[in-house]
């Protein structure tokens, strides 16, 4: 049975009870209308009037307050009758304007993008619900005498689902707080000087333990050490952040940008070091390289960065060769044309990616006796500007390679 029908069945028998609680009082009203304030000592009317005989004079005073509670008893029961039709004319439309009401609810949500769940969040909602559901058979059943069970309402439902959604939200806020963090950082690597050491101070400031973080950070100390006014700024700047990158390729060794930068801050440190630790530096930088080609094979500025390896190698003297055969046992190893391959893999993942890598490809090309080649790399890096300071080295380079060519 509804529970609207339930209301109504109970209504209408507490109307009943009281109907004839009225029906008394009026006949009993009637009849003390009709007879004497002594007819209570008449014999005829002592057993109709038993218990008013017990009550003696004071009866007249008792009457009097019996009657002023019924007066009231009637009172309230006309005002219960208006309340009843009132409810009963209302409850046919009662269930359309809750549906309606419910229906705008749940469009408002589905509006707003921050209510918008997840199938792993509608399905952990589903389950909290269940959960619900079952508590609620259990208790309506001990309560009901009909054993009849309820489901939970509509409204109940989207306060489990809201709940859910605003724990969701709450796990969310940290991700994208430090997404918009790594978005600014990345935008004063991009920028001026100021920019670079701003950068760095930030990501001092708002450190936090992973590997996409951190990356940020070795990126951060090479950029300040290439804007560093004195030598010994730079040794310092260049040695920090070489033990960032040791403990950040420990933290997370599956990360590219991790070993890539790693690799970068050895290259560094190579000016500062004794030749014995220089040459060890290079071997360090070339494993963290072929490391990140490994896990990313599709970054160019890593093959970019082992071509620059392979040449440097490939110039290596004779006496330098032995001094890292006699420190180290085998000597690094790479060739001209080595080189030449990393710097095309460069070109063929992304066409022009640097003024710098075509001065190289000539360079190679020159070394290999390519000369058309060469050129031909010389006038593809003549037609870059020159917007960083790497590209400004660059240009010195293009303008001793170009007279040497021809071009």
């Amino acid at each position: 049975m509804a529970q609207a029908d339930k209301v109504l069945v109970l209504g209408a028998l507490a109307g009943v009870g009281i109907g004839l609680a009225v029906a008394f009082y009026q006949g009993f009203r009637s009849r003390r209308r009709g007879s004497g304030p002594w007819d209570y000592l008449n014999p005829a009317n002592a057993q109709a009037a038993g218990v008013m005989m017990a009550n003696g004079p004071g009866l007249p005073g008792g009457q009097a307050e019996v009657l002023q509670r019924l007066e009231a008893l009637l009172q309230c029961v006309s005002e219960l009758k208006d309340e009843m039709k009132s409810l009963k004319n209302a409850l046919p439309t009662l269930q359309e304007h809750v549906r309606e009401e419910l229906r705008g609810r749940d469009e408002a949500r589905r509006a707003s993008p921050l209510h918008r769940t997840t199938p792993t969040r509608r399905k952990r909602a589903a389950g909290a619900i269940a959960a619900a559901r079952a508590g609620a058979r259990s208790s309506e059943e001990a309560e009901s005498e009909g054993g009849y069970m309820t489901a939970l309402t509509d409204s109940e439902e989207e306060e489990q689902s809201d709940a859910e959604e605003e724990d969701e939200d709450e796990e969310q806020q940290p991700a994208n707080k430090l997404c918009v963090l790594l978005e600014r950082i990345d935008r004063l690597h991009q920028g001026s000087d100021s920019d670079k050491r701003e950068c760095l101070d930030l990501l001092l400031e708002q450190r936090a333990e992973n590997s996409t973080f951190l990356w940020r950070l070795i990126r951060a100390y090479c950029d300040v050490h290439d804007i560093s006014a004195t030598l010994e700024e730079k040794k310092t700047t260049a040695e920090t952040g070489k033990k960032v990158g040791e403990e950040v390729v420990g933290l997370d060794p599956a990360c590219a940008e991790s070993h890539q930068w790693y690799a970068i801050m050895c290259g560094i440190m190579a000016d500062y070091e004794t030749v014995q630790n220089k040459i060890k530096n290079g071997y360090i930088f070339k494993d963290h390289l072929d490391k990140a080609i490994e896990l990313k094979p599709q970054d160019p500025m890593s093959y970019y960065l082992l071509g620059r390896w392979c040449y440097a190698v490939a110039q290596l003297s004779w006496i330098e060769r032995k001094v890292a055969a006699t420190l180290f046992g085998e000597p690094p190893s790479a060739t001209v044309q080595d080189a030449l391959s990393h710097f095309l893999k460069v070109e063929e993942i992304q066409p022009g990616y640097s003024k710098n890598n075509y001065v190289f490809l000539a360079k190679c090309y020159k070394d290999l006796g390519r000369r058309e080649k060469a050129r031909k790399m010389c006038e593809a890096a003549s037609s870059m500007n020159t917007v960083t300071k790497e590209d400004e080295e660059a240009q010195k380079e293009l303008e001793l390679l170009c007279p040497a060519l021809g071009v």
